[in-house]
Parts: C-alpha cells; sequence; structure tokens
C-alpha cells in the first residue's frame, strides 16, 4: 500500500539491553516505524524478528505495548468535545479508573504480593489513589497520560513504546516519569522506545537514537554521537514577510470590543463530591495575554471550557464575555463565533478523515466537521492560514492519514482561521517538533500585535510561552 511505505527499505536493531529515542520532525515518518515494529502494517518479503526471552508470553502483542498519540489523548472509544463535562453521558457502563486498571492487573495472570507492591506503588507514584473512583471520560488529559501509561505498565510488558510520553504532564510528574522509567530499564527486563518530536526531551537512560526524516531511517547511532550532531532550536521560523501579511489582516466590523473579554464571579464547579473550582474570581480585559498553569488535574481545562460554554454547568455560573452576561439570550455559537480555541480534548474528537482544508474551514462554521459549504473566499482564508503554518499543498490530504504533530498544525490553523477577538491555546504546541514549534509561537506573537486580540494559553513547558505574554494565573487542585 503506497500510502503506508517509507521511501526506502528501513533497517532497524533493538538489543537486549538498549533503550531507543525514534526522533525526526513532524511528518517524517517515526510513526510508520514504530508501526512495522509493531506489526500494525503488512510488510513485504521481511518480517521482523523477535526474541522476547525472558518472557514467556507467546504473542507479539503481549510483549510489545505501545501507547500512541490518540491513546493518550483519551478513550478508545467514540468521543465527542463536550463530553468529559456532560454528566449525562455516564451510566452504569461507564469505567472507572480503578476498574480499568484492576483488569489491566488481573490480565497478566500474575497475581502475586510482589506485584500488588508494584501496582500501589505506581498508584502513589502518579497520585492516582483520589482518581479510582473517577470515571474515565472526566478526567483530565494529564491525569488520562498517567492513566495510561499504569495500565500499560500493570500488562507487564517487554518492550514498551511511548509516542510523546512526557506532553500534557506537569513538571513534577514529568520529573517522577523519568525517574520511573530510569528505574525500569535497570531492574527489569524492559526495553524501552520513545518516539519523540520534542528532541530536548530526551531521558538519560535513553542509549541510542535512531532519527527518521523524509520517510527514510538513519543508522542507529549512540546517544553521544546523536547529540554531539544535534541542530540546535531555531531562533525564529515564520518570515518577516508572513509577519508582515499577518500584521495586514483587514479588521472585521462584527467584533467585540469591550474593555473586559472575561469575567467570572465566584465560579465553583463541582462533580458529586469532587470539587475542581471554588469561588474563582477572574477578569481577563482586552489586550492582555495570560498564561494559566497548575498541576495535571488542577481544573484548567475544566476553566476554559466554561469559557467557550461546552461545560453544561457554565449557565448556572456568574460568567460575562465580552461584557455579556451569560444566560442573557445569547447562543452557543454567538459565543464561539469570537473565539479561536484548541485543545487536547478537541484533538482527541477529531475523528473524522476530511480534506485537510475542510478540517480548517469548519473554524469558520464553529463545528467539528463541516455541514455548510464555504464560498471561495472563505476557502481563500483557510489557504493563507495553512500557508502561514507550512501546510500548503496539503489541502486535500485527509487529516487522519497526518501525522499527530501535523493534525495540531491543522487544529491550529482552524483556530485562526476566523481572525478571533479571543485566542484560547489550551497547550498549542503539544506533538510539534523543534521547528514548528518556534513557528507557532512565531505565529502567536505576531497575531497578538494587533489591536484588539486577547489570549489566554495553557503549557506546562516555561519555555513554549511567547514573549508576549502579560499576566500568570495558576491554579491548584483540590484534593
Amino acid at each position: 500500500m503506497p500510502g503506508w511505505r517509507l521511501k526506502e527499505p528501513a533497517q532497524f536493531e533493538l538489543c537486549d539491553g538498549e533503550h531507543i529515542a525514534i526522533v525526526g520532525p513532524n511528518g517524517g515518518g517515526k510513526t510508520m516505524l514504530v508501526d512495522m515494529i509493531t506489526c500494525a502494517h503488512p510488510l513485504v518479503m521481511n518480517d521482523p524478528e523477535y526474541d522476547f526471552r525472558p518472557s514467556e508470553k507467546p504473542l507479539v502483542s503481549d510483549n510489545i505495548q505501545y501507547i500512541t498519540f490518540r491513546d493518550s489523548y483519551g478513550t478508545k472509544s467514540a468521543y465527542y468535545l463536550q463530553q468529559r463535562w456532560n454528566q449525562t453521558e455516564i451510566d452504569n457502563e461507564t469505567p472507572t479508573v480503578g476498574s480499568v486498571l484492576e483488569e489491566a492487573f488481573l490480565q497478566t495472570g500474575d497475581d502475586t504480593p510482589e506485584r500488588r507492591t508494584m501496582q500501589q506503588h505506581l498508584y502513589q507514584l502518579f497520585h492516582l489513589e483520589h482518581l479510582m473512583d473517577k470515571y474515565v471520560i472526566l478526567m483530565s488529559s494529564g491525569e488520562t497520560r498517567k492513566f495510561q501509561l499504569v495500565e500499560t505498565l500493570l500488562r507487564n510488558p517487554r518492550v514498551l513504546i511511548m509516542d510523546n510520553p512526557f506532553i500534557g504532564l506537569d513538571a513534577e510528574t514529568r520529573d517522577q516519569l523519568r525517574d520511573l522509567l530510569t528505574a525500569l530499564s535497570e531492574e527489569r527486563a524492559l526495553q524501552i522506545i520513545l518516539v519523540l518530536s520534542k528532541t530536548d526531551d530526551i531521558p538519560p537512560f535513553i542509549t541510542h537514537v535512531v532519527e527518521v526524516s523524509d520517510m527514510k531511517t538513519s543508522r542507529k547511532k549512540t546517544i553521544a554521537d546523536y547529540l554531539a550532531t544535534r541542530v540546535p532550536y531555531p531562533a525564529r521560523v515564520l518570515s518577516r514577510e508572513k509577519e508582515e501579511r499577518i500584521l495586514s489582516l483587514p479588521y472585521s466590523e462584527s467584533e467585540y470590543k469591550s474593555r473586559e473579554v472575561v469575567k467570572m464571579n465566584k465560579v465553583s464547579i463541582r462533580y458529586g463530591e469532587r470539587t475542581i473550582l471554588s469561588e474563582l474570581d477572574w477578569t481577563v480585559n482586552n489586550g492582555e495575554r495570560w498564561a494559566l498553569s497548575g498541576p495535571n488535574g488542577a481544573g484548567k481545562s475544566t476553566l476554559l471550557s466554561l469559557i467557550c460554554a461546552d461545560n453544561p454547568q457554565s449557565y448556572a455560573c456568574d460568567i460575562a464575555l465580552f461584557g455579556v452576561p451569560r444566560g442573557s439570550g445569547e447562543t452557543i455559537w454567538d459565543i464561539k463565533k469570537h473565539i479561536g480555541y484548541v485543545s487536547p480534548e478537541m484533538h482527541r474528537a477529531y475523528m473524522r478523515d476530511l480534506p485537510v482544508i475542510r478540517i480548517v474551514a469548519s473554524g469558520l462554521k464553529d463545528s467539528i466537521g463541516l455541514y455548510v459549504k464555504p464560498d471561495e473566499s472563505e476557502y481563500g482564508i483557510c489557504r493563507f492560514w495553512m500557508d502561514i503554518f507550512g501546510l500548503k499543498g496539503m489541502e486535500e490530504r485527509t487529516f487522519m492519514k497526518l501525522s499527530s504533530g501535523e493534525q495540531r498544525l491543522v487544529l491550529l490553523a482552524r483556530a485562526f482561521v476566523k481572525d478571533p477577538e479571543l485566542l484560547i491555546l489550551d497547550e498549542p504546541l503539544h506533538g510539534l517538533d523543534n521547528s514548528n514549534r518556534r513557528l507557532v509561537k512565531d505565529v502567536i506573537e505576531a497575531f497578538c500585535r494587533r489591536r484588539n486580540k486577547t489570549m489566554i494559553m495553557v503549557t506546562h513547558y516555561q519555555e513554549e510561552l511567547p514573549d508576549c505574554i502579560t499576566h500568570q494565573i495558576k491554579l491548584k487542585r483540590h484534593v
């Protein structure tokens, strides 16, 4: 199948005691190489050879566990954008964190005291004890990543492959994960392969690196050799000409121009006995650029869901947007017309294999999918933003055939396409390589130089914040 083919035959070998980082640019072929390693695609002439000793499990699927990008962002079942905040979706068959993890543990058939001790150690390490009764669909993206990792480790694999394991995790949890993986690599018969877009995330236990670029796999090299030749982080990617094109965009006659863009008064959100937000007062004024931070599960995405009216509880809260009180007659579509939004929840909700330009155009209609045909001038705006985000020439490629990093660029173009007064970016640089991370920061900084533009941005990496940030707010997790 030509659509699933590298440009050259791949050479790859993982030896006992090695731990490999697979690195390369977005769309370079990293995931395709992993799919070959795991036999996800049928190969011509040469099947992979495996020797999983000392494991006695017969199947490749038992010995190799792969946490993919999409798995790490949510459940493997169907998901829609507002589902996480909609309690009516919960029924007797909705799984809890504890039930899923216990099932994963028991599937190995090894219920020994030593294994139970390891199970409890994992729960404590990732602060999952207080989540055991939480429904899986209600977890934050960071909580979901911890959950998926623990579920996979409980299956006791011989080879563990993880796609960008550190994104979405707060700084403390990233350090804990590095320590855990280091300990596992030293203490157990476990080989670890990390697929990394952010090459400064390579942990110290990695012994070798394989670069995949332009659908070609390079020979394995030691970590020392790789670090000696690694290309430095670019200082700027967006051209001056494209920056000027952003600054010269015409303004809309129908845009909001209120002094207060977001105003929250004593906002509280609770799910049963669990408090997410408590008595929050927050005002975001026109032209301010806020960094929203806090540990996993602190309520950052919930807070943003209130602003975007994706959370049903938003109508019971004292919230005003662009000077208009929530519930005073405006529809959800009135609100969304003036907001550009991208988030992990949106990414995992997008399961439609539509042409890229239609995904971008859906931002003009505030829909997941495209149900109203844009006119040619609207498609012209889509092409403009696709060019800005390095997607020129990809208009007819379909979304599910793209790499996760390319998908994130498409969703960013979708957020910018209507030239919104309020830009809400929840972990916008997830899964992007070094060059594209710098590109997106350049675009954000240029966009925010225009008048009447306000931004709220969430990230767990302080260095990802653009220079235009003017204010910061940090949430604390309620236990």
